[in-house]
């Protein structure tokens, strides 16, 4: 393994001179006073814009990022239809998913979940070493095959290593290049491109959660599976193709690979192949040492272990609550809608207040929410107020824990700078993946069992362990923006 400088110490400007008017997403290099006490992001050491790529090719990279993540992540949060439909046929002695727990069929998401950012550094270093198109299209293929071998799976483990593992790894190789090469393309509005790029992952549930429990309706789940796996693919290559890197990050990233190819002697070789396939950067350890890193970490791997545990549980618990399951399909559905909303707003505000500020307010103020709405409606004794706090918490969760996702990349941009971004991305999404192999499973195990599935109390462990885990997520938010300040 090797230590390799990561590309984009640079920010987006106009090409042409001032007879452009610049973009709302790309770099404005017009200076906007504010206080010291009220910025996260004071001291950013991003360097000055100096890219000559047009605005229209960043917005290009914008749509196509969007495609992609509306795509892969859009269907990995579209899980809780599959999850409702495989619990419904644990008591079918006939099915795949016989005598299966919730925690069991819930590993199947998980595992696409975990995976989908575990192999990030992977992911991250093969799209610096060979290219980001390529590497996407990789992810689709992967994707397709997941679905295809998902559809024919006669037992739990097979279908938690199709749609679980396979799936996962394609969801990785398709949505870890977008989120590692958009953010050197932006410079003040990267919280907003970060935003609608990745308000992908809810308007993908928003579109395909329904979707997906209509198509298994009419020609079942194993033709779903097919359906979807083919129509998934078709998007993310195609878009696939319109990513890459800036002029500037492109020209470095041959001189590094130029670089360790002299090193290791002749490239041409299999041996040298195979190493360029498993030669993955390491981090700095100056980097690694800092307590801010140890911040980031912490409330990364924290908010990871809660976040999808409320989306994959989403049309289960609704079952619970006396809906049908296209009305569970819809709550999932609900909940995407306002995911994208939520990191389109505040990845918007978060470049005018902060983007620390804003990651720390909406990981409390989802935190909160779970104890106020969630849990409340596991113990009312009213089905009708359950179901009042439940639609309440759809909303505000997916609006507040969304915000995480997107001003995740944008912040580590700004507290480690440009030049560890790549390094130190791949490092924590990895983290954050073991994180959510670790605590979905263990939400899952607190439903008591798959008996008592059909009640609302059976859920309420779970809403204190997601709960607990946003508030610890929020500490760590707060612990990285001391850090950043002091630094």
């Amino acid at each position: 393994m090797s230590t390799i400088g990561t590309p984009g110490e640079h920010e987006m400007v106009v090409r042409g001179g001032p007879s452009r008017a610049p973009s709302s997403l790309v770099a404005d290099s017009t200076p906007t006073p504010t206080s010291t006490t009220a910025r996260d992001d004071i001291g950013d050491t991003s360097p000055s814009p100096a890219i000559s790529d047009s605005n229209l090719r960043a917005c290009v990279i914008c749509g196509a990022s969007f495609l992609v993540v509306f795509t892969a992540c859009g269907t990995l949060f579209s899980f809780g239809v599959y999850q409702e439909l495989y619990e419904s046929m644990a008591g079918d002695p006939g099915s795949p998913f016989v005598g299966a727990s919730p925690a069991s069929i819930d590993l199947i998401g998980t595992l696409s979940a975990a995976f989908m950012t575990i192999a990030a550094p992977l992911a991250t270093a093969w799209t610096k070493r060979f290219s980001p198109r390529a590497i996407i299209v990789l992810g689709g293929l992967l994707f397709l095959l997941g679905s295809l071998l998902a559809s024919f799976s006669q037992s739990l483990w097979q279908f938690q290593l199709t749609q679980g593992f396979i799936m996962g790894l394609g969801t990785c190789f398709s949505y870890l290049p977008p989120v590692t090469v958009s953010p050197t393309w932006y410079g003040r509005r990267r919280g907003l491109a970060m935003g609608i790029i990745l308000s992908g992952t809810g308007v993908g549930g928003l579109v395909w959660a329904p979707a997906i429990q209509a198509i298994n309706a009419r020609v079942g789940y194993r033709n779903g599976l097919r359906i979807s796996g083919a129509l998934a693919a078709a998007i993310i290559m195609p878009s696939g193709l319109a990513i890459d890197w800036d002029v500037t990050s492109k020209s470095r990233i041959r001189e590094e690979n130029a670089r360790l190819a002299s090193r290791r002697g002749s490239a041409s070789s299999s041996v040298s192949v195979w190493r360029r396939l498993w030669d993955i950067p390491l981090i700095d350890w100056h980097v690694a040492r800092t307590r801010k890193f140890t911040a980031q970490i912490l409330g990364g791997t924290l908010q990871a272990a809660a976040y999808y545990t409320p989306v994959f549980f989403f049309s289960a618990y609704a079952r619970t609550l006396g809906y049908s399951p296209a009305a569970g399909a819809n709550f999932i559905a609900i909940n995407n809608a306002c995911n994208a909303i939520g990191k389109i707003v505040i990845g918007l505000l978060a470049d005018r207040w902060g983007r620390l500020n804003a990651l720390f307010v909406t990981t409390l103020i989802s935190a909160l929410a779970s104890f106020a709405f969630w849990l409340p409606s596991t113990l009312v004794p009213s089905v009708m107020s359950g179901r009042g706090l439940f639609i309440t918490y759809s909303i505000v969760y997916g609006m507040f824990a969304s915000a995480y996702v997107s001003l995740f990349p944008a912040s580590l941009v700004e507290t480690f700078g440009p030049q560890h971004f790549a390094s130190v991305n791949g490092v924590f999404y990895m983290a954050r993946g073991l994180a959510t192999l670790v605590g979905t499973p263990s939400a899952g195990a607190l439903i008591r069992s798959s008996a008592q599935v059909t009640m609302p109390e059976g859920y309420w462990r779970t809403t204190v362990l997601v709960g607990s885990l946003l508030a610890g997520a929020s500490a760590g938010v707060w612990w990285v923006r001391i850090e950043k300040m002091r630094s």
